[in-house]
């Protein structure tokens, strides 16, 4: 019996001893390969943050880039290592896949907020701040996130819009070139002296210090309706001094002209009784 158990362990160490000596290198080798491989992956994180330091890339985008470089460099480094021991990896690599593209099925608007999030804040369309118009929203930016844009509108409400859809669609930045054009009609009447009501308009916004003297402010003639001459007054003023200038101009622009006896028509109807 003692010598049946003897060679039984005598066979299992024999066998143990193969496979230590077969196999043994391989896992060798894959360990070193993995400690050499993680060092490597760690080095390249830190140079592609001193890169994105460098560059000015914003805060926000770093870590997600950082995380999903790291990741699929992992990935591919344990893959490599498996293969090197002997494990099948055709088998885990369609997992890998098959799982990859069921979550991107499932996260698919999720996906195309942050695909748009990350180009917002690579290419820098607006900047927190900025007074823009997207998605039929108008207002200042207050955060750019990686998934949505937050927005301070007029009315004193924030609006939240994905970046899927911002960097999709038609934006209109009016702070980037830090100067807006303030559209007013002011309407005389026709017997009214059209010079004087002209350079009172151009007073007006010329004595404004809130309107800017480049490009000029200008008033013209631009219609003639049936009961008034319709006056385009059009200063030009900072996106944060747009709504002065706006009510200012339209407020000041009544006094002078009623100071003045110039005449602002409004509609009138003349009723005729006829008795029978």
């Amino acid at each position: 019996m003692d010598k049946i158990e003897l060679s039984s362990i005598d066979k299992y160490s024999d066998m143990a001893l193969e496979m230590i000596m077969t196999n043994g290198p391989k896992l060798i080798l894959a360990i070193i390969v993995l400690l050499i491989g993680l060092r490597i992956i760690g080095g390249i994180s830190k140079l592609l943050n001193k890169a994105f330091e460098k560059k000015k890339v914003d805060e926000t985008l770093r870590p997600f880039i950082l995380s999903m470089v790291t990741i699929l460099l992992k990935v591919m480094l344990f893959v490599s290592v498996a293969s090197m021991i002997g494990i099948e990896t055709t088998s885990f690599v369609a997992i890998i896949g098959a799982a990859g593209l069921a979550v991107g099925l499932a996260l698919q608007g999720t996906l195309a907020n942050f695909a748009g999030g990350v180009l917002i804040l690579l290419f820098k369309p607006y900047r927190v701040g900025d007074l823009i118009d997207a998605q039929g929203h108008f207002g200042h930016v207050i955060e750019i996130q990686i998934f949505v844009t937050k927005l301070n509108t007029p009315e004193g409400k924030i609006a939240i819009i994905p970046n899927g859809a911002i960097s999709n669609g038609s934006l209109t930045n009016l702070s980037l070139l830090n100067q807006l054009r303030v559209d007013l009609t002011i309407g005389i009447s026709y017997d009214s002296d059209i010079r004087k009501a002209k350079d009172m308009l151009m007073e007006i916004m010329t004595s404004n210090p809130k309107v800017l003297k480049d490009p000029a402010p200008l008033v013209a003639v631009s219609e003639l309706a049936d009961s008034s001459v319709n006056l385009a007054v059009r200063p030009w003023a900072t996106p944060d001094d747009y709504w002065d200038v706006y009510f200012e101009t339209l407020e000041k622009g009544k006094i002078a002209l009623d100071e003045a006896n110039i005449t602002i028509p409004f509609p009138q109807r003349d009723v005729h009784m006829i008795t029978t």
